[in-house]
């Protein structure tokens, strides 16, 4: 999604004028920024820094978060930033919603110095799910067109491109040769494809080989990898040795179907979890992101598109985000690169040229101490204060699958206690559990199971949105107002 810097620019855009809409030779490597976490104490400035440490170009943001956006003006980094799924209708259906949108979460960040390096606007983050019984698909293509004129008022139609961040449930078939978008979905991917075609946008796909393994016992977990496999998927000439192709030709069939078979490809989101879940681990996560890596950046491409790899591809995530739901699953949390705090859980070379990757600095940490259960007390009345505690708490890790799910019933309690204690800044009420906790000083991690220590508090003025109605005739809009530095909120 994101080939820049200096010269590359102006061939890519000779080559555009020239040729039209092509595929990128060479894949970008960019990355998720989630922020829904616990943890509040990694500063923006902390995360972008860590960025330009490993020299990460491009990244992907699920909002339009005005600490992160702010955090990255002047750094050049390209930003995607979403609209969510909530705010379709509204945009879909006034264009003064969808001025006051762009403005407060565009223009103010593009049209000053120094700026931020917005090129894409995400509308929507898989509104096409098929688990969304369609109840976001009728305001996609209005809400893009408002947006357009929105920019186009704003004088940024030129340098900000519209895209839809699609699942890869959106296609579907047995054979990748035979891809083809849902049938319920035929009419609205040929109108955004075809929108996207007029305008040079590459097509935006989330491809996740592990949750096709997650999902199916039946699945062979080596095909989830790029390491070969003794079951190879054979289509006709062509044969698949992994997940990640053969999902990826899939879709390349299916907008062969509409006519558009060469239309540049992103993949929005990619990667393997570390926790959580049988198979998602440490060794599972580096074996499937480095291979990945290695893969896309060998320029093979696939086998409908030899030599032709994605344009660009987004890792999920950059940093662990331990307030997800879990509703998918307990791994939801355990998606990073990075664990919450900025350090690399595991080496892994992204192809940017520095080597391994290189963790934060300067992260402010609690002081060395935990919360653990009194092994003095009987626990047997433990079981809510334990619920309460996850229920602030990520304990994730305790699940089946999870890497500290063999240390027994005390274990159990103690992490969920600890948790809850570090997530409440080491406030000493917050281990009391009715007389069952206390503090220690000696590290009580076990193995691969790691008791963490919190951020220290940090002062942080977070800008405030609030929702206005605003009359228009007959029209109700709700407007989102973005305060700006009028409200301070201490985290």
């Amino acid at each position: 999604m994101r080939l820049r810097g200096g010269v590359t620019v102006l061939l890519l855009l000779l080559f555009l004028v020239v040729s039209g809409p092509k595929i990128s030779s060479s894949t970008g490597i960019g990355v998720n920024w989630g922020t829904v976490s616990n943890h509040r104490g990694l500063s923006p400035s902390t995360v972008v820094d860590l960025l330009k440490d490993n020299k990460i170009q491009k990244v992907k943001l699920f909002d339009a978060d005005p600490e992160c956006l702010t955090a990255l003006m002047g750094t050049g980094i390209e930003v995607m930033v979403g609209v969510s799924n909530d705010l379709l209708a509204t945009l879909s259906s006034s264009t003064a919603a969808s001025d006051l949108w762009v403005s407060q979460n565009v223009s103010r960040y593009m049209l000053t110095r120094p700026a931020a390096n917005i090129k894409y606007i995400a509308v929507g983050n898989e509104p096409f799910l098929a688990s969304y019984g369609g109840q976001f698909q009728s305001y996609v293509m209005p809400a893009i067109t408002n947006l357009k004129q929105s920019l186009a008022k704003a004088n940024l139609a030129g340098n900000v491109k519209l895209v839809v961040p699609c699942n890869a449930d959106a296609y579907e078939s047995s054979l990748p040769s035979q891809g083809a978008f849902r049938p319920e979905l035929s009419q609205i991917m040929t109108d955004l494809v075809t929108f996207l075609d007029s305008e040079g946008s590459p097509f935006i796909v989330n491809i996740y080989p592990f949750l096709s393994l997650y999902g199916n016992s039946d699945f062979p977990q080596e095909y989830a990898f790029f390491e070969g496999t003794t079951h190879p998927v054979t289509d006709g000439p062509n044969v698949y040795y992994n997940a990640f192709d053969g999902n990826y030709d899939t879709l390349v069939s299916a907008l062969n179907k509409l006519g558009f078979g060469q239309m540049p490809i992103v993949v929005g989101e990619v990667g393997w979890p570390t926790d959580g879940a049988i198979s998602a681990n440490v060794n599972a996560a580096k074996l499937f992101n480095q291979g990945l890596i290695n893969h896309v950046l060998s320029n093979k491409g696939t086998p409908l598109r030899p030599g032709q790899p994605p344009m660009d591809i987004y890792l999920f995530g950059l940093l662990d985000e331990g307030a997800k739901s879990v509703l998918p699953g307990s791994f939801e949390r355990h998606w990073g690169i990075f664990s919450f705090d900025g350090q690399a859980k595991y080496p892994l070379n992204l192809g940017l040229g520095i080597g391994l990757l290189r963790n934060a600095k300067d992260v402010l940490y609690l002081p060395s101490r935990w919360c653990v259960a009194d092994p003095s007390k009987d626990l047997s009345g433990a079981a809510d204060h334990f619920k309460l505690a996850c229920s602030v708490a990520d304990c994730t890790n305790l699940n089946y699958g999870g890497s500290c799910n063999g240390i027994g019933e005390r274990g159990n309690i103690s992490y969920a206690f600890n948790s809850y204690y570090q997530v409440q800044k080491q406030n000493s009420q917050s281990c009391e559990f009715d007389g069952l906790g206390m503090v220690t000083f000696l590290n009580p991690s076990m193995g691969q199971c790691k008791f963490l220590v919190g951020f220290a508090e940090l002062m942080v003025t977070k800008h405030v949105s609030l929702g206005v109605s605003l009359n228009f005739g007959s029209i109700s809009v709700w407007i989102l107002l973005m305060s700006w530095g009028f409200f301070g909120i201490i985290i």
